[in-house]
């Protein structure tokens, strides 16, 4: 091995050690890959070959995809739908390695984790739970899903595609020991391996979980207690639900009062209290949950008569906060007469008055100086009235913005038709993938404005990055070295340990490079230490497969890792404490069951 081979160690050691530092990790990769390009390891085209990869522009699209359903609400009824009445970290992660595992082994598993990181995020936003203890156990079970399968995730068909080169090429020596896989082959392993995995995550691994940061942490930004009352209209999904089934009780921050019905006023509330049409709820918390509730189609405020109903029209108004001065008119008058549409373009949704709990309808409230409204206005309310001195301060509030429940129906239905031309392999992935999300866009499911902002480019030119640093290991002669070491090294024992040694290093590789340059790079040495011992390179070649499949220790080596590693606030050694010991669990059931299934 040259100074090539040395130099590259270095860099990646370097990268290594600011992703445990936590850095930026696409600064970091994009750096490495510049330097190995100035010192003539990779040229240009190789170090940015990976903006042109089909996995990097598929997740691309799925960005757009999921933020698509969760525009139209489509997210919260595949979420509710998915995970049920779970209440408990527990009984989310064993509904997630029910659904899930099943779902990668016969979908990509980029879409899957693209679809359920929203959904997880809301789940633990309103059960007070870190999303950080659920979204590595969401990319792993697709790791371990994928490996049931040929066609689970792409390193399998990479591998595939491989060996029937190799069969073509040289019929007479690997047409039988090489020939393609079949559906279901590599489960005889893979399945075993997922099953001990998901063991491992549901006994061990979720006791290792970081809690980077409470929802309630984030709460404390925005204390401000509220009082609103909301309607049940007809139609309405929580109609002849029960509270605790309705999800509104132990809602973060916010207390559900009584309901009004009729002239029957229910307090308190028993959480097994049926809910019924024209029912009027009054609710006290702050301004995030509060937004939340008012994001339920049919849940309607009753405060102002001028609160836009209609799903179409709410696109066009926001949510803000306004504090009201001693100088404006409607001081003195209640919410009802204040008539704020007609004067403001705006609608009271609900009220803060400094640390008293307020009683009654919101629409009674008589207003004082410095009362907080939370109001539906039109799009420019907040900057129209920066300076209006009936207002003591006015801002918008984040996340705000109405669903397009009216569209919900046909984004569903887009999610249902990626799903199947995925299964069916009609067309390619990436092509399905663009293909639904340009539909989204066409029905008006998310504006074009909204689907640029939804592509996490941090993500993605990680993800790129990760292929030129690949590139540079097996152009500076690493990769080589090692490999040939290890027929030096392990030989003598017998290809037993010569087949762990391969699935540890191949491993290990996926934690530097992508899953599918781990594959084609170690597939030629596993065919290769299989002719110098006199043994049928099948095992060896599956050992790759599942070797290059089962990343769990590092956030780089896999995409999904890299997915869930912002929005779960992880670090590298998060991924490392969970993630290695899972791998240790790989190579032993993998390197006990490969030789008995395919002999050596």
């Amino acid at each position: 091995m040259g100074w090539e081979g040395y130099f590259a160690l270095g860099v990646v050691g370097v990268v290594f050690a600011g992703l445990v530092a936590n850095k930026a990790p696409d600064a970091l990769l994009i750096g490495s890959v510049v330097l190995f390009v100035l010192t003539g390891i990779i040229t240009p085209q190789e170090a940015f070959a990976g903006f042109s990869n089909t996995g990097m522009l598929t997740v691309a699209a799925l960005f757009v995809v999921a933020a698509a359903l969760r525009e139209t609400g489509g997210l919260d009824t595949v979420g509710t739908w998915m995970l049920g009445k779970a209440k408990s970290e527990g009984s989310v992660l064993v509904r997630l390695a029910a659904s899930v595992t099943t779902m990668s082994a016969f979908l990509n598993n980029t879409p899957i984790v693209a679809m359920f990181i929203p959904i997880l995020t809301s789940w633990c936003k309103k059960n007070r739970v870190a999303p950080s203890r659920l979204l590595i156990p969401l990319s792993y079970l697709c790791i371990l899903g994928g490996t049931c399968t040929l066609i689970g995730t792409s390193t399998n068909l990479v591998v595939n595609g491989l060996m029937t080169e190799a069969a073509a090429a040289d019929p007479e020596r690997y047409g039988e020991t090489l020939r393609g896989m079949g559906l279901f082959e590599i489960g005889s392993v893979g399945l075993p391996c997922a099953l001990a995995g998901v063991l491992y995550l549901l006994v061990v691994g979720r006791r290792l979980l970081p809690e980077r940061k409470d929802i309630m942490e984030q709460l404390t930004d925005s204390p401000r207690e509220y009082a609103a009352n909301l309607l049940v209209e007809p139609g309405c999904r929580l109609v002849d639900k029960r509270i605790e089934e309705a999800g509104l009780r132990h809602l973060p921050g916010l207390f559900l009062i009584e309901i009004t019905r009729d002239d029957e006023i229910i307090a308190p509330v028993p959480p097994n209290q049926l809910l019924n049409a024209g029912d009027i709820l009054t609710f006290t918390g702050v301004v995030d949950t509060m937004v939340d509730l008012e994001k339920i189609p049919g849940l309607v405020p009753v405060a102002d008569s001028g609160y836009e109903v209609e799903s179409a029209k709410q696109r066009g108004r926001v949510m803000c906060e306004a504090v009201m001065s001693g100088t404006a008119p409607c001081i003195g008058k209640t919410i009802r007469d204040a008539d704020f549409r007609a004067t403001y373009n705006a609608a009271v949704v609900a009220v803060h008055r400094g640390r008293e709990r307020l009683q009654g309808k919101v629409g009674d409230i008589v207003l004082r100086t410095g009362d907080t409204l939370l109001l539906q206005a039109g799009a420019h309310f907040a900057r129209a009235n920066r300076n209006n001195p009936d207002f003591l301060l006015v801002s918008g509030v984040e996340g705000s913005r109405p669903v397009r429940s009216d569209r919900a129906l046909v984004a569903l239905v887009l999610l249902l038709a990626l799903i199947g031309l995925m299964a069916s392999g009609i067309i390619e992935v990436v092509t399905a993938a663009f293909l639904v999300a340009g539909l989204m866009v066409a029905a008006r499911c998310i504006s074009v404005a909204d689907a640029r902002q939804s592509v996490d480019f941090q993500t993605l030119i990680t993800i790129c990055a990760a292929f030129g640093l690949g590139k540079a290991l097996a152009n500076s002669g690493c990769v080589g070295a090692v490999s040939t070491l290890i027929v030096d090294v392990f030989g003598p024992f017998g290809p037993a340990m010569v087949l762990a040694a391969l699935f540890l290093v191949t491993s290990a590789f996926t934690m530097l490079i992508t899953n599918n340059g781990t594959a084609a790079i170690m597939f030629p040495f596993a065919v290769a230490i299989a002719a110098q011992l006199g043994v049928s390179p099948r095992p060896f070649v599956m050992a790759v497969a599942l070797g290059a499949s089962t990343c769990f220790a590092s956030p780089i080596g896999y995409q999904t890792n890299l997915m869930v590693y912002a929005p779960g606030g992880y670090r590298f050694t998060d991924f490392l404490r969970i993630g290695l010991p899972l791998n240790i669990i790989m190579l032993i059931t993998a390197t006990l069951l490969i030789p008995l299934v395919w002999h050596f």
